[in-house]
C-alpha cells in the first residue's frame, strides 16, 4: 500500500443507488424477497460502486451504503430495539401537535412518507454488528483503504429518543445517548479488527441545532421530531456522547460528518 497524500480523496459515503438496487430495497421492505436474496442483488450494487471509485482514482473506498434504506434509519434492522415508525404514527405524542402538523406542511414532508426509528425496547446488537458484515464484504473485494460510515450517537439519539414510547425503556435521553455512545465504541474496534481504516460518524442534525428556525419550533430535519434544548446544551451533549465513543479507541482513524440539510423545495 503506498502512503498516502497530504489530502487523500475519499467519499461521504453514501453513492448513487441503480434502480434495480432501489427496488430490491423496496421488496425486502415488502417481505417479498428473503435478506438473502437482497444481499445478493446488493453485492451488486456494492461491486459497481467499487469499481467507479477504484477507477475514478479514490485513495479511501467506501461501498456507497449500497445495502442501506438511508444513512441512520438502516439500524433498525441491526440492533433490536429499534422499530421504523411513520411521522403518522408518533405525531399524537408530539407535545404541540398543531404547530408540529404546519411546520411539516410548511416543509413539504408527508407524514407517512418519512419512517423514522424509534426506540421501542433496550437495545441489543444483532450477530452481523451494525455494518461489520458490510466492511468485510468491501475488504474482500478492494486492495484500497476502506472506510465505513455510522450514523454518530447524537443523531441515533436525537432521532429515535419518543418520550412515551422510549422513556419506558430508559430513564433518559441521556442514558440512552451513553448506551449508544457504548455500542457504536463496540462497533468501531470490531470494524478496526476486521482492518477498516477510517469510521465517519455521521451528525448531521448538529447543523439544525445551530442553523435551525426558532428554538420555539419543532423541525424536521434528520428526523429529530421533538422540541430540542437550548443550542449550547445539545452540543455539549453532542460533544460528550462523541466523546465517549472514542474513549479509548485507537489503530484505526475516526471523523465527523457535518452537513446542511434542506428539505424545502
Amino acid at each position: 500500500m503506498s502512503k498516502l497524500p497530504l489530502f487523500p480523496v475519499t467519499v461521504v459515503g453514501s453513492w448513487p443507488r441503480p434502480r434495480w438496487l432501489l427496488e430490491a430495497l423496496r421488496l425486502k421492505r415488502e417481505g417479498k424477497i428473503s435478506q438473502e436474496e437482497f444481499d445478493s442483488i446488493a453485492d451488486e450494487g456494492v461491486l459497481l460502486a467499487v469499481k467507479y471509485q477504484e477507477d475514478a482514482g479514490v485513495e479511501i473506498l467506501s461501498d456507497g451504503e449500497q445495502r442501506r434504506d438511508n444513512f441512520y434509519s438502516f439500524v433498525a434492522d441491526k440492533i433490536r430495539g429499534i422499530e421504523l415508525k411513520t411521522v403518522a404514527e408518533i405525531v399524537d405524542l408530539v407535545p404541540d401537535k398543531s404547530r408540529f402538523e404546519t411546520v411539516l406542511r410548511s416543509l413539504d414532508v408527508p407524514a407517512f412518507s418519512i419512517r423514522n426509528p424509534v426506540v421501542t425496547s433496550r437495545l441489543e446488537v444483532g450477530a452481523r454488528g451494525i455494518a461489520r458484515d458490510e466492511a468485510s464484504f468491501l475488504k474482500n473485494h478492494t486492495r484500497a483503504l476502506i472506510k465505513i460510515p455510522l450514523p454518530g450517537p447524537y443523531l441515533l439519539t436525537r432521532s429515535s429518543w419518543v418520550p412515551g414510547i422510549s422513556d419506558k425503556h430508559y430513564r433518559s435521553r441521556e442514558e440512552l445517548g451513553y448506551e449508544y455512545a457504548k455500542i457504536l465504541r463496540d462497533e468501531i474496534i470490531a470494524l478496526r479488527d476486521l482492518g477498516v481504516f477510517f469510521v465517519q460518524l455521521d451528525e448531521p442534525v448538529l447543523s439544525e441545532v445551530v442553523y435551525g428556525p426558532d428554538q420555539s419550533q419543532q423541525t424536521f430535519m434528520c428526523a429529530a421530531l421533538f422540541s430540542r434544548r437550548n443550542p449550547r446544551e445539545e452540543l455539549e451533549f453532542a460533544v460528550e456522547l462523541i466523546n465517549e465513543t472514542v474513549k479509548g479507541v485507537s489503530g484505526i482513524k475516526v471523523g465527523i460528518h457535518v452537513c446542511r440539510g434542506n428539505w424545502s423545495r
